[in-house]
């Protein structure tokens, strides 16, 4: 019987910290197991980002390659700004020949590079491979002169660059520094329908599973904008003080943000509880979801907040929020980093009730289909085909 060869798929996306473009990453490479049978995959796991999802990817048919130990991993340091920077400087030392070697032995017959592209990219530049390179936007790109520099080299022998908004692709069309024929658009796969249920998820005992909470979702960082949305929430227990505010996620703001409560008096308002991993029991159980950040793209709490069937604010920011989110018809859009406009919309959005705003919820889900798993196999099939 004639064997055909299946076409291998590595994925790169170093991290030290749990973050949403690692879910994305293991979606999409989980959706070439589903749905096909014509790919192989491998997932590099340099630093353990992968590791807790072993079990998963082995029952999938998918492989896993370690590399460094998980001492070497903790060692690194993984929050505030400065240290993320010496991490990076490390994590590119140390993987350079590693990462060489592997595509020169295993020859994949493409690289998905999501995280720490610089350094794919660089080695895309020096040697030949041949293997194709497909870097993958994760989140708007800022292109500072290095930057700008090593795309404009690498995108020479780049196979394609895929984004997962079209605002980011018109924004890489609009800089002239790839042939846009090589630009595609590929939505992020954010949801496993099968996942949604709510008879699927585990609740445990928990202090807010029967207490009326509003809910933000994101990492502790400047660009979700927390501190700003603590500081609405300070207004609006003015008008109503029984409010409550839940921040999940950890980053390198949790001193700030704790500090705001404290200095203010909000403890019994404000909570923040950390990093959620079963966070949809959270969202089903909302009043509804708060979106403060400065910019996303696409934004991946906001879809799962949409399939959630959970009313959804959020601020007016580029690129995801725009797109997804359009004022009065799936959601509320206030201006991004206005508290004045804020707080009037807040008290539009306070008054969304489900049995008589349920349009709202219902155009919601249906504006977020595209970010299913299938969806973007779908379009990673036709990219890797070469359609």
């Amino acid at each position: 019987m004639l064997m055909i060869k299946k076409n291998h798929i590595m994925y790169w996306s170093p991290s030290l910290v749990n973050i949403a473009t690692n879910k994305a990453v293991l979606n999409s490479a989980l959706s070439l197991g589903k749905y096909s049978n014509n790919y192989e995959y491998t997932l590099l796991n340099f630093f353990g980002e992968f590791t807790p999802n072993k079990a998963e990817i082995d029952k999938n048919g998918g492989k896993i390659i370690n590399h460094f130990s998980s001492f070497v991993c903790k060692l690194l340091p993984r929050h505030g700004k400065l240290r993320s920077r010496i991490s990076f400087f490390f994590m590119v030392i140390l993987s350079f020949f590693p990462l060489k070697n592997i595509i020169k032995i295993k020859k994949p017959d493409f690289l998905i590079i999501h995280l720490l592209t610089s350094l794919p990219l660089i080695l895309l530049i020096i040697f030949n491979f041949d293997t194709k390179f497909i870097l993958r936007i994760s989140g708007l790109p800022k292109l500072n002169f290095l930057r700008k520099k090593l795309w404009q080299l690498a995108f020479k022998k780049i196979y394609c660059v895929t984004c997962p908004t079209e605002a980011t692709r018109d924004y890489l069309k609009s800089l002239n520094i790839i042939d846009k024929k090589k630009l595609k658009l590929l939505r992020d796969p954010v949801i496993d329908v099968s996942k949604f249920s709510k008879k699927n998820l585990k609740y445990k005992d928990d202090i807010f599973e029967e207490k009326s909470y509003y809910l933000a979702i994101g990492r502790l960082t400047r660009q979700k904008n927390f501190l700003f949305l603590c500081e609405c929430f300070k207004e609006i227990l003015k008008i109503y003080p029984d409010e409550k505010l839940l921040i999940a996620g950890e980053g390198e703001d949790k001193s700030k943000l704790e500090n705001f409560i404290k200095k203010n008096e909000l403890e019994k308002n404000i909570f923040l509880i950390g990093y959620k991993k079963e966070i949809l029991k959270y969202l089903y159980n909302s009043k509804g979801f708060i979106l403060s950040s400065l910019w996303e793209d696409p934004g991946f709490v906001l879809i799962e907040a949409a399939m959630t069937r959970t009313f959804i604010m959020s601020s007016d920011c580029s690129n995801g929020p725009r797109e997804i989110i359009k004022d009065g018809h799936n959601g509320i859009l206030f201006e991004n980093g206005n508290k004045e406009i804020f707080l009037k919309k807040f008290e539009i959005f306070k008054r969304l009730d489900k049995k008589k705003d349920k349009n709202i919820l219902l155009n919601n889900l249906l504006n977020v289909k595209d970010f299913t798993i299938s969806n973007h196999f779908k379009i990673l099939n036709r990219i890797l085909r070469g359609n």
